[in-house]
């Protein structure tokens, strides 16, 4: 007995566009590992600063190899992003989009969060084996996320720490200028605390870190600055919540960390511990009525925040939303209790 498949009737205008947006999806894939390498490279800063130039005057100028920048050229010419003259071979980089792809762009340079896509399609083969056997990726996998990390939350957080980060929690200056105890979890390569470190020399710093290598350079960081406020430990906080010390800190961040951790207990437990109750009023977020959602969210979650979460046996991820919710609450216990994940959508 023969059994006849009915196909189903295809919408050929659903399958052209949707096929025309995966084929867009491809470019711009290939154009943000460009972006990634025209960051690195530092050919976009040295675009910005020439008039129309050859590739060779670019190479010379960017003391790199001549293909590979006329290769990388020809790139960001088929997308876009740099002008040439087809009869001099002259390249120039508007400054229209100098503006968004350099670092002198500051905040705005989204060339920056490029360096993502090649640093998460790393890991493609380590997720694969996850996707067969469960298990997570550990940071270790993971070797440049330090670095673009330290770059991305000097765009996001760092930028607007003294402007718009630390007047969420009123008195807090008036506080760190007086003389605190200030605790960062999740402090990868200490930007930001080295920072409230040089504005606040009455207080003291702490900022902890799994990552051996985010530490070490928090420390030589620390040390070139000259700061003796502040020092920096590498350890494991997936206990935190039971090894806290009672009321050591006055005042406790987490920025860009949040996501990643794998806790037993909710989010917050073990800083919570730490902090003395001060009598002061506590705060409520709102964050997701301020901010849309985060469109690389997916991305983030399936290539880096799961996995690091649950790299240790018997552990689980936290969602990527946790802070960022409708209505996340900080519990009123009179404390600094502060999370950079919520405040600041970083």
């Amino acid at each position: 007995m023969s059994t006849v498949m009915i196909l189903p009737e295809i919408d050929s205008a659903k399958a052209e566009a949707f096929a025309g947006r995966f084929v867009t999806a491809l470019n711009n894939g290939a154009l943000c590992l460009m972006a990634s390498i025209g960051h690195r490279t530092g050919l976009f800063d040295i675009l910005s600063t020439l008039p129309p130039s050859t590739s060779e005057e670019i190479a010379s100028r960017a003391r790199l190899n001549e293909r590979y920048v006329r290769e990388w050229l020809g790139a960001m010419v088929a997308a876009g992003v740099v002008e040439v003259d087809p009869i001099t071979m002259r390249f120039v980089l508007p400054a229209e989009h100098a503006a968004y792809l350099t670092r002198a762009a500051a905040a705005d340079n989204m060339a920056v969060f490029a360096q993502y896509i090649g640093l998460l399609g790393g890991v493609e083969d380590d997720i694969v084996e996850c996707f067969k056997k469960g298990g997570g990726v550990p940071y270790t996998r993971y070797p440049r996320f330090h670095a673009v990390m330290e770059e991305d939350s000097g765009q996001s957080v760092l930028s607007s720490l003294e402007s718009h980060v630390l007047p969420l929690v009123p008195g807090l200056t008036e506080r760190l200028a007086t003389g605190i105890r200030v605790l960062d979890v999740g402090c990868g390569r200490g930007r930001i605390m080295n920072r409230l470190a040089e504005l606040f020399p009455a207080s003291v710093f702490l900022g902890v870190d799994l990552s051996e290598e985010a530490i070490e350079h928090a420390r030589a960081e620390a040390l070139r600055k000259g700061l003796r406020n502040i020092s920096f430990t590498v350890k494991d906080l997936s206990d935190f919540d039971r090894t806290a010390e009672v009321e050591r800190f006055d005042f406790i961040t987490t920025f860009d960390a949040v996501h990643d951790q794998a806790p037993r207990h909710p989010p917050g437990a073990g800083p919570r511990r730490r902090l003395p109750d001060a009598g002061h009023q506590g705060f409520e977020l709102r964050s997701q009525q301020r901010r849309p959602p985060h469109r690389d969210a997916a991305l983030h979650d399936l290539l880096h925040a799961l996995h690091v979460g649950v790299s240790g046996a018997g552990r689980r991820g936290s969602r990527r939303d946790v802070g960022r919710r409708k209505d996340a609450r900080i519990p009123p216990a009179g404390r600094f209790p502060f999370g950079g994940d919520a405040s600041t959508g970083s």
